[in-house]
């Protein structure tokens, strides 16, 4: 069976994630996980590109020069923040309805669902993703999918949840990968590609709520019958913490990180010995003699922040009216949630059991990979979301239509492109120039040539749109396939209109 790879990109605020794994039929084999201190990202939002490249870029080098493969596309995932929800339905009305229902119809009544609903501006939004929430027919209710596929019914309604986020923040994501030169393959909803790494089936069933605490943002997603039901987050996480620490305790940001992950907790009446320890420092830059910090008084710093963040998560897990149908009670993941007695906090400040969340065991690792952490949950999620994808493999050129419209002077090919002649019959010559040139990609209107015949005219040569650059089988008289080649828009137009020319005079 052929083997492919794919490469998951985590943008966090404070790291960024990069995984690679192998696919084999069924078999997940994780190659590569290494993450690595981000720059230009604020709140899972990427504000500066240009910063964010670099990053990036050098992640990808280490994982090409370990592993001995070129990553030519990759999966991420979207912003966390500033996502609202809608709520939206639609009807069909079934041209065949003795025939049972299929999962095409349910499909194109969700494009439906997102096509319709009028309250999104197009200028400044984008759909992140749509989730259906139940389904009506005849005299059958509150339908789920996968039962509503297979009924028979003359029309049926569907009832989605609508995920709206900022377009900008998409375009800050292709901006980043079009100045690395790499397609990106697909964009993750980031709570669902983390809840397939994490929550098992029977938690999802029976209500559950996955509280994520990244670096710059902190989010909850409710799941219940299976189905994702709410979600919300908020622009505070692991970096407001760090941020409380450098201001209480006047020391660097790098400092206050490495004493927080090594000497942080929650609940400072619960540290037992630890709680008599103060940590020294001695030698940082403009520091007037030794530093000295208690432990206990960095828990209650650290404490103050939590108690915030589990508040405005409780509060949401309220709103959402479900509070009382989580019978699997609270799912923590994501970097901060490795935080020592951060479960236990949030248990007595909730109620509900809580559990902490680490990927679940559907992949095989080398040991000395770090995949079996909190941290990695959102990059093993969207390798086993990107696994469904049967044709993708990060490590061969993307189709064209993976490409981003942003930068649409290089044009990326692997197979021949057909071009189409006024005529049938093209000259050899034209054909041998374009053979030894390569491939040619963009689009070619065709000069208007006029022919007087009978008093009336006719054009000959409009709109000969047709030279796109596809991939896979063409027609026409070249069926070789050369190697790949970047061209430019400019070099193709001139090409094609001397062409236009040299065959509108032979006519």
């Amino acid at each position: 069976m052929e083997e492919r790879y794919i490469a998951a990109v985590d943008l966090g605020s404070s790291k960024i994630a990069l995984t690679v794994a192998r696919i084999s039929g069924n078999d997940i084999q994780i190659q590569y996980y290494r993450e690595t201190p981000s720059d230009g990202i604020r709140n899972s939002e990427v504000y500066n590109p240009q910063k964010a490249t670099e990053p990036i870029r050098k992640a990808i080098r280490d994982a090409e020069q370990e592993l001995k493969i070129q990553i030519l596309q990759a999966v991420v995932c979207l912003p966390r923040c500033e996502v609202r929800q809608e709520n939206n339905s639609a009807k069909a009305q079934r041209s065949m309805p003795d025939e049972c229902i299929s999962s095409e119809e349910v499909e194109e009544l969700k494009s439906l669902a997102q096509d319709a609903y009028p309250n999104i501006d197009s200028e400044k939004e984008c759909l992140y993703g749509a989730v259906a929430q139940s389904f009506d027919c005849d005299d059958n209710f509150q339908v789920v999918e996968n039962d509503i596929v297979g009924m028979v019914s003359h029309e049926f309604t569907g009832n989605f949840k609508l995920f709206i986020g900022k377009k900008r923040s998409v375009k800050t994501i292709d901006k980043v990968f079009n100045n690395l030169g790499i397609a990106i393959a697909k964009k993750y909803f980031t709570p669902d590609a983390t809840a397939k790494a994490v929550l098992t089936s029977d938690e999802m069933e029976s209500g559950v709520a996955l509280l994520d605490f990244g670096g710059g943002a902190t989010s909850v997603t409710i799941y219940k019958g299976k189905i994702l039901r709410h979600y919300a987050c908020i622009p505070f996480g692991g970096k407001s913490i760090t941020c409380d620490i450098r201001n209480e305790c006047t020391i660097s940001e790098e400092l206050a990180e490495n004493i927080k992950m090594a000497f942080g907790a929650c609940m400072p009446d619960k540290l037992l010995n630890l709680s008599e320890k103060i940590i020294q420092i001695e030698g940082e830059e403009g520091m007037r003699g030794p530093k000295q910090i208690p432990v206990q008084y960095l828990s209650e710093i650290i404490t103050a922040r939590e108690k915030e963040i589990i508040d405005a998560m409780l509060y949401e897990i309220q709103m959402s009216g479900l509070a009382d149908s989580l019978r699997s009670g609270v799912v923590i993941t994501g970097g901060g949630a490795s935080l020592a007695n951060l479960a236990s906090y949030l248990r007595e400040c909730s109620g509900y059991n809580v559990r902490v969340g680490i990927p679940r065991p559907l992949f095989s690792a080398d040991s000395s990979l770090p995949v079996r952490s909190t941290s990695a949950a959102c990059s093993i999620g969207m390798i086993l979301s990107a696994k469904a994808e049967p044709l993708l493999n990060c490590i061969n050129p993307a189709p064209e239509e993976a490409l981003s419209e942003d930068d649409p002077g290089r044009v990326e090919i692997d197979d021949v492109v057909d071009v189409v002649s006024v005529e049938e019959a093209v000259p050899q010559t034209l054909e041998t120039e374009t053979a030894a040139e390569g491939p040619v990609a963009g689009e070619a209107v065709a000069e208007e040539t006029e022919k007087k015949e009978q008093g009336k005219e006719d054009a000959v040569g409009k709109d000969s749109e047709k030279t796109t650059g596809q991939t896979g089988k063409h027609g026409g008289h070249r069926n070789r396939k050369p190697s790949m080649l970047t061209v430019t828009w400019l070099k193709l137009r001139g090409k094609l209109e001397d062409m236009y020319e040299n065959v509108g005079k032979e006519q």
